[in-house]
């Protein structure tokens, strides 16, 4: 069996010997999501046209697309409009398939925050040395002190850390970085903090986004690195059994 490409112009690639069929044509669609620079929202071809590129049976189709649907790589929609969709790339499918390694593995819950006081100052470091312009005016927004209702706080929390991570411009850092935060918020919603203790962490927030505005990389790990130590350390005394726990796949 051999998987055609289903890009225009793209010669067809042979499949080795090792590969299952369902395997190989998943990482030829990635290849042609890339390629193509197709979109979120894009529409792949239906699965007549699939069956037809692909030579393959409907069965070893069907289940390429489904491994590329768990991943998050795409949606398929059902009905006679419906198909594969390209979907958004998402930290949180990321973390969840990461969740599946951490229990097999026997990661805690201690190992994750540990993690993120380590990688919490170099993404702040890396944003303020690259200094995106246009990221730079975005971060602009949380030098201000946000409401500390429950909504408004998880939301510009979770905001202020996912823009640092952007700003740091490595994408490996930033994926990685963002979807531990992901997997840790899952776990600790509702918030962590109380609302007698949020505006100091919204204020530290603001000196962290004012020294990446300002291209300040020692103040903006210095300061993230207090931050999330501060961070830790509560963590630890309001749920001391769980920072032992391993973490589940969920």
């Amino acid at each position: 069996m051999r998987v055609a490409a289903t890009g225009a112009g793209t010669p067809r690639r042979p499949v080795r010997r090792s590969d299952k069929v369902s395997e190989a044509i998943a990482r030829d669609i990635v290849r042609r999501i890339g390629a193509e620079e197709l979109s979120p929202g894009t529409q792949l071809p239906p699965e007549a046209k699939m069956l037809e590129e692909y030579r393959v049976g409907r069965g070893s189709l069907r289940e390429a697309l489904r491994i590329l649907e768990v991943h998050g790589l795409i949606s398929i929609k059902p009905g006679p409009r419906g198909g594969p969709t390209v979907d958004q790339v998402h930290t949180e499918n990321f973390g969840r398939m990461a969740t599946l390694f951490f229990q097999m593995d026997g990661v805690t819950f201690g190992d994750l925050v540990e993690a993120l006081v380590i990688m919490e100052p170099t993404l702040a470091g890396l944003a303020a040395q690259r200094h995106d312009a246009q990221l730079v005016a975005e971060m602009s927004r949380f030098t201000r002190p946000a409401r500390v209702d429950d909504e408004e706080y998880t939301r510009h929390a979770a905001d202020f850390h996912r823009l640092v991570a952007a700003m740091a411009g490595n994408p490996v850092m930033s994926l990685f970085g963002q979807s531990l935060t992901d997997i840790v918020r899952d776990r600790l919603s509702p918030p962590l903090f109380p609302k007698s203790r949020r505006p100091g962490v919204l204020n530290v927030h603001c000196g962290i986004a004012r020294a990446i505005i300002d291209g300040d990389v020692d103040r903006a790990e210095e300061l993230m690195r207090e931050h999330m130590t501060e961070y830790a350390a509560y963590v630890r005394r309001r749920h001391p059994g769980m920072m032992r726990e391993v973490v589940d796949w969920r």
